[in-house]
């Protein structure tokens, strides 16, 4: 059978074409800027904050908090004023807690009825987080959740998970990595992992010395 029909479809629907809801976006945009409730400036300064906000903002936090214990301590005590010491704008979310890690007791972060996530801090949620796959299994087997990342706890690590919503917002402060004594902030911050700040895995270990 030929597939002259295929290419022609193709050619009549290329794969960077616009989708229906892209066009009616940029449809708006320019209905806004014609009639000047905004300006290309405007846009390109939201264009900037969106992309600000991204995981680099919470690795920053958690290496700072694992190097400096005054730091760590003004960040569980007041989150967003610790956030705002460091130049992130956390000021959008309602309540906002810090859950440390430790030995015994490990935090998970879920939000079983949507997707509600500290995106000042952590930028936009994966999808599996939004998923109902997660959202339910998050609740009934959380420790089965995290071997799926790798993440084997020994029975006597309690795990406790917290339910995110519209008025609250988590940040998991995962364990720091042994034998990072000697790593710099700017090193520690690439062993932090945004799987690791919502509480499904640990921070990255550190790398073997050459």
């Amino acid at each position: 059978m030929s597939d002259t029909h295929g290419s022609e479809q193709a050619l009549e629907h290329p794969k960077h074409e616009l989708s229906y809801y892209a066009k009616r976006i940029y449809a708006i945009r320019d209905l806004l800027l014609e009639k000047g409730v905004l300006d290309e400036k405007d846009i390109q300064c939201q264009i900037e904050y969106q992309e600000a906000r991204s995981p680099a903002n919470g690795a920053k936090l958690v290496a700072r908090a694992w190097t400096d214990p005054a730091f760590k301590a003004r960040l569980i005590a007041d989150p967003k004023a610790a956030c705002l010491e460091m130049g992130i704008d956390a000021t959008s979310i309602n309540e906002f807690v810090v859950l440390e890690n430790t030995e015994k007791v490990r935090h998970m972060v879920v939000c079983t009825l949507c997707s509600c996530y500290p995106r000042p801090i952590l930028g936009r949620p994966p999808d599996w987080y939004k998923s109902f796959n997660y959202r339910q299994r998050a609740v009934n087997d959380p420790r089965g959740v995290m071997r799926e990342f790798g993440l084997t706890l020994s029975d006597d690590v309690e795990v406790r998970v917290h339910d995110s919503t519209a008025d609250i917002r988590y940040l998991v402060l995962p364990l720091r990595p042994k034998g990072t004594e000697t790593l710099s902030q700017p090193d520690l911050e690439k062993l932090v992992t945004r799987d690791s700040m919502i509480g499904v895995m640990d921070a990255l270990p550190a790398l073997p010395k050459a």
